[in-house]
């Protein structure tokens, strides 16, 4: 007698292109993938999970996604990335035991939606961190190399066409570079500094060794710790704990004249201490792709700032993004199915 193989209704309800649609189904054949492309708002970009929002579905349309997205065991990514209609439909759909959300901050999104215990205890929230640690790596390299190299200088040289006397730039593999949190990306961006030769600490509260790392600082060693390294890379989730963690009193503490790159979550960071440290060189270049409001206010003086670089949280952004998501949720599904742990999960408590 055949052996008969449990499929599980596996709902889209994002954008997601039909052959990443059809990639989640070669890699994990038990999923039925279920899906209406003419309901999802058009991408008007590489990975955008919201969709144009200019895109409103007739109230036809709009009942029909309901009830598509309500029918799941398992969603690909929050409908429409939209915290309330998370809500609707755990509350419409008691046999909904998985939801991936496209963001790796995804557990902000969760918060948001309100569950109730009961209902967050029912359901595993997982997030796509780890697979954009590539390229926020690479922004955190390319932020610590143009501080070292005084970006900002060469590009006031250049505009003055003035050719100056020669001055010293410093190299990366004279550097001691602090990664404050080792997560996924915290991991991506030590291999990177140690394959370039730097010195590379990393803050820990588990204690966990990490590939790349010379010394483990506890958490609790911050403020001691940012007064002997050249370099701070922040990878940090925003939550409760971690707000306003890169505070008055680690921007008190810094060695002068040390670099700052952040890719994490802008809430990590307190700006108005930061400003001061950047305006008497305590802090002497910033790379910031994320901020603690975005879009960042036309008002905020890091727009103009001669020390900072923006980046309009665009670091991650990649053509390959919608592939790897895909891949990484056909990977989950496999261990949901075979009884093992999935990857970045939601912790429902802090909400990352």
């Amino acid at each position: 007698m055949a052996e008969v193989v449990e499929r599980v209704r596996a709902v889209v309800a994002v954008p997601l292109k039909e052959e990443h649609c059809r990639l989640i189904e070669e890699l994990e054949p038990r999923l039925e993938v279920v899906r209406d492309h003419t309901l999802e708002r058009p991408m008007r970009g590489p990975a955008d999970w919201s969709g144009d929002p200019d895109f409103v579905r007739t109230p036809e349309q709009q009942a029909a996604f309901d009830e598509l997205v309500d029918s799941a065991d398992v969603l690909f990514g929050i409908p429409d990335v939209d915290p309330a209609a998370l809500a609707r439909t755990v509350d419409a759909n008691p046999k909904l035991r998985w939801v991936m959300t496209t963001a790796a901050g995804g557990g902000a999104q969760i918060k948001a939606a309100g569950l109730d215990r009961e209902a967050l205890d029912r359901i595993l929230f997982t997030t796509s961190a780890g697979v954009h640690g590539g390229p926020l790596a690479e922004f955190a390299v390319f932020g610590v190399i143009a501080g070292a190299k005084d970006l900002t200088r060469l590009q006031r040289d250049q505009r003055e066409r003035a050719w100056p006397e020669r001055w010293e730039m410093r190299q990366v593999d004279e550097l001691t570079v602090l990664v404050v949190g080792l997560g996924g990306i915290g991991a991506e961006v030590a291999r990177r500094f140690h394959a370039l030769g730097a010195q590379v600490w990393g803050t820990t509260r588990s204690g966990r060794s990490v590939e790349g790392i010379d010394r483990l600082i506890p958490l609790e060693d911050l403020v001691q710790a940012v007064a002997q390294v050249d370099a701070i890379v922040v990878t940090l989730p925003g939550t409760e704990q971690t707000h306003h963690l890169i505070g008055d009193d680690v921007f008190r503490a810094v060695r002068p004249g040390v670099i700052l790159a952040s890719v994490g979550r802008g809430t990590v960071i307190d700006e108005e201490a930061l400003l001061p440290a950047l305006d008497d060189g305590r802090v002497a270049f910033a790379a910031l792709d994320v901020f603690e409001v975005e879009p960042l206010d036309t008002s905020s003086p890091l727009w103009s700032h001669p020390r900072v670089l923006v980046s309009p949280h665009t670091a991650a952004l990649n053509s390959k993004e919608e592939e790897r998501i895909a891949r990484r949720f056909a990977e989950n599904a496999a261990r949901l199915l075979d009884g093992r742990p999935l990857r970045a999960v939601v912790d429902t408590v802090e909400f990352y």
